[in-house]
Order: C-alpha cells, then structure tokens, then sequence
C-alpha cells in the first residue's frame, strides 16, 4: 500500500512538473503563444468580447469563468472531509508533541516520532488530490488566460475611469507594482470572486447530491 501511495505521488509530481514544462514553452514562444490565442479568439470574443466596447466586462467575465472552471475541479478532485480530518489530526498531534516536549517525557515523544511517518502519510494522502486539477487548469483555464492577455492587446480603447481618476490605462503600472492595471483587476477580482464559489462548493460537497455525483464522474477521469 504504501508504494503505491509513494508511486501515485511520484507519478502526479512528475505530471505537474511536465505541464510546467510545456506552460513555459507556450508562454515562452510568441508565435506559438499567438496561434493559440487567435484560434481562441474565434470562440470566446463573440461570447464575452462586446466588440471590445467593454474591456472591464470582458476581464470580469473571464475571471469568472476561469475561477469556476479551477474551483469546480478542486472540488471535484478534494476530500474535503478527509482533509479536515488529516489536519485535525496533524494539530492534535503536534500538540501532544509539544506538550511531552515541555515536559520531559522521553518515552512519550519518542514513541510519538514513531508515529510522525504515519501522520505525515497520511496529510499528504489527503492533500494529494490538490494536484489533480493541475491537469485540467492547463487545459481549461491557461487558454483563457492567453486569449485574454491578446483581446486586451487588440483593444482600440483601453482606458477606464474610476472615482478618482479618469482616462486609466489597463496598461499602466500602479507606482510601485510591477504587473499593469489589468491584471491587478483582474487577480483582486479572481481572489474575491473565487473565495465566495470555493466556499458554496465546499458547502455543496458535504451533501449526499454531491457525494452520489462525484462518485459518478471521478472513475471516468481515472
């Protein structure tokens, strides 16, 4: 059992670490990184694109599409309850550890380091479902990604207003940020609006719908 849990985590780093890889070749490659971007743009500009008479619309669309897509695949792949278990375990644990620590109990703490394997097996077991959705975020949620960094850069007219400024660039760079205006929008966007969907599915994954429709869909990803 334990080597295959050991080959099963060996296998999913090795899968992250290739997708990584092939991330940086896309990104990396302006003419590859352009191809897949115009042949996006075919799709997504008629869906979420208004002419590009609403590039902040656009952002927010597609910041919501992609953190939904991450959020729905992190909890299709989460033990939600198997996590919470593992790390109320891990915290009573290491309390009992500190606590024979302070009070001198060589036994104690070192029949406990004997279990520390085990503990931390187990953390890791029900964390290993984390990396799943790595595969699917490439598929899904990169493209995006990459279609919006190209209808941002196609725009005749990139400017916004806010209360206390008119005529903001998207391209600008705050003073003393180094990313553009788009993207601090579009990431303070994702942070807000995906806490909120990451914490309704996680209410969601608690119910018997939930359980009776992952148990459906997982084996077919596996």
């Amino acid at each position: 059992m334990d080597n295959k849990s050991a080959k099963g985590q060996s296998n999913q780093l090795l899968m992250l670490m290739l997708l990584m890889f092939v991330m940086l070749f896309i990104f990396g490659d302006p003419n590859v990184s352009k191809f897949l971007a115009v042949s996006l743009n075919s799709a997504f500009y008629p869906l979420i694109g208004f002419d590009g008479a609403f590039p902040i619309v656009t952002l927010v669309l597609a910041g919501a599409i992609v953190v939904s897509l991450s959020s729905f695949f992190q909890n299709l792949f989460t033990d939600w309850k198997k996590m919470g278990e593992s790390q109320e375990i891990t915290r009573t644990f290491q309390k009992e550890m500190q606590k024979a620590r302070r009070e001198g109990n060589t036994n104690r703490v070192n029949k406990m380091m004997k279990m520390q394997p085990q503990i931390m097996r187990r953390q890791t077991e029900a964390s290993s479902g984390m990396m799943k959705p790595m595969f699917f975020l490439f598929i899904f949620i990169v493209p995006i990604f990459m279609w919006l960094r190209f209808f941002l850069g196609n725009l005749e007219y990139f400017y916004f207003t806010v209360p206390w400024a008119t005529g903001v660039s998207l391209f600008s760079k705050p003073v003393g940020f180094l990313w553009q205006t788009w993207l601090w929008l579009y990431l303070v966007f994702s942070m807000v609006f995906g806490q909120i969907v990451r914490q309704g599915l996680k209410w969601i994954s608690w119910s018997d719908w939930w359980k009776e429709t992952r148990k459906k869909i997982i084996p077919s990803f596996k």
